[in-house]
């Protein structure tokens, strides 16, 4: 059998009968957004925000900025806490109107 069929057909055995790689790889998928956070982002600076709970991640608050930059932002500044805690009773408050 010539050298080059041999080899064309070895390697068609091989991708047809390869397992194929579902999703991507566990060190993507595990990885944290923010690996490092702002401590000081005044919230003049902020459009919106984006919070990402995930199971091997801690709480993480994603700020778009007004520039289009996306920074990552410290879950225990003052000004985060009181927002998330007027946000809670806010939520609660509708519920019970409801």
């Amino acid at each position: 059998m010539d050298v080059k069929l041999f080899a064309v057909v070895a390697a068609l055995v091989f991708f047809t009968h390869a397992p194929e790689l579902e999703g991507k790889p566990i060190s993507l998928v595990e990885r944290c957004y923010c690996r490092s956070t702002v401590n000081n982002l005044p919230r003049s600076y902020i459009r919106e925000l984006r919070f990402i709970q995930t199971p091997n991640c801690p709480f993480q608050v994603i700020a778009k900025l007004k520039t289009n930059k996306e920074v990552c932002v410290n879950p225990e500044i003052r000004w985060l806490q009181q927002y998330l805690k007027n946000a809670i009773n806010k939520m609660k408050k509708s519920k019970q109107a409801v």
